[in-house]
């Protein structure tokens, strides 16, 4: 862990965060190129001042409660965010699946790639406990399937959708497979998301609980202004796409990434300090809890507010998934890493932004 864990949080890391809200407030009252900019701004900082409280929540609770604390903390508020654009207006069926299924490739490809590629180039070879990442492979490859692919063959309803009774079956499904691996993470098998024995760093002393307390509090509102500044952004991202003629999926990927920011910026530091298992707790934890909380919550929405809902994925979206879980168990199933496995990841990772540029 970083040195964040002292007695105290610096004053900047609660100044930030309230800065980005005040920046949300600018952007929506004031819109322009000026505000966009401070908003930009605004959330660099806000990602930066998460990812500071994140670490010394992590450093007092231990791992892989910290991780789990990040993951599943900046999942519910984008959960927030989806629903609140689905009851935006007409148009928004395809938001959740968009958003879910860029979540996957950017946590699955980007992160995981990029983590072990920074890893490898400066330590050569990572290792990380198997146990762990098989059972995140498992509960992500069922989720993405039953989730994401089957209703693209699902014959009740026409289109991508699912019939009410579908929908249930499915928010249910994706619920007890994220709560039971939840469990297995933090309480039967805990033992398997812990780095290998001499590989964690533990010599600094944990943050008091009044520290870490306050930090879990200022995480919350970090993420709210990170979550808060992307919708801001979003008006300006899509001109600019527009701008360019890419396609409107290119939004979700965006926006997405603005998102994911606070996790991608905490694996890539442990992944530098050679805790390559905190990182993958980041990244596929992460993306487990995108589609087990989005997938329930969105079909609440839609069968009480009467929502369309598309969930099922287009061919070259399955192609893309389906490569990246059977190349996921591959890369990850051996204990140890170097920079070919995160070579490979970036490029499926960068497949996967080409033929969203160019459809």
């Amino acid at each position: 862990m970083s040195p964040a864990a002292g007695k105290t949080n610096p004053p900047w890391s609660w100044i930030v965060p309230l800065a980005g809200l005040l920046a949300i407030g600018l952007a929506m009252a004031m819109p322009g190129p000026f505000a966009a900019a401070v908003a930009g701004l605004a959330l660099i900082g806000a990602v930066i001042t998460a990812v500071h409280h994140a670490e010394v929540v992590a450093h007092r609770v231990g791992e892989p409660f910290g991780t789990l604390v990040l993951a599943v903390a900046v999942t519910v508020i984008e959960v927030a965010l989806i629903v609140s654009v689905m009851l935006s207006g007409e148009g928004k069926e395809a938001v959740a699946r968009d958003t879910v299924f860029a979540a996957i490739m950017i946590c699955c490809n980007g992160i995981v790639g990029l983590c072990l590629l920074v890893g490898g180039m400066r330590h050569h070879e990572q290792g990380f406990q198997l146990q762990g990442a098989s059972s995140a492979l498992a509960v992500l490859c069922a989720l993405a399937v039953l989730s994401m692919v089957l209703p693209a063959y699902a014959t009740s309803m026409p289109g991508l959708g699912l019939t009410p009774s579908q929908l249930v079956f499915a928010g249910i499904c994706s619920l007890v497979l994220y709560l039971t691996f939840v469990f297995v993470q933090t309480i039967r098998h805990r033992d398997y998301f812990l780095a290998p024995a001499g590989d964690e760093d533990g010599h600094a002393d944990p943050p008091p609980n009044k520290v870490a307390l306050a930090s879990f509090g200022w995480l919350v509102v970090a993420l709210f202004a990170v979550v808060g500044l992307a919708k801001v952004l979003s008006p300006v991202v899509e001109r600019a796409v527009e701008a360019v003629g890419a396609p409107h999926a290119v939004v979700g990927i965006i926006i997405a990434t603005l998102v994911l920011m606070p996790e991608g910026t905490a694996a890539l530091r442990n992944a530098r300090a050679d805790h390559l298992q905190n990182s993958l707790n980041l990244a596929l934890g992460s993306a487990l809890a995108s589609i087990g909380l989005t997938i329930p919550t969105v079909a609440i929405v839609s069968i009480l507010m009467d929502k369309p809902l598309l969930l099922g994925l287009h061919p070259k979206e399955i192609v893309l998934l389906a490569l990246t879980l059977v190349v996921g168990v591959i890369t990850l199933g051996t204990g140890r890493t170097t920079v070919l496995q995160g070579v490979v990841h970036l490029a499926i990772f960068a497949a996967f932004l080409f033929f969203a540029f160019v459809p």
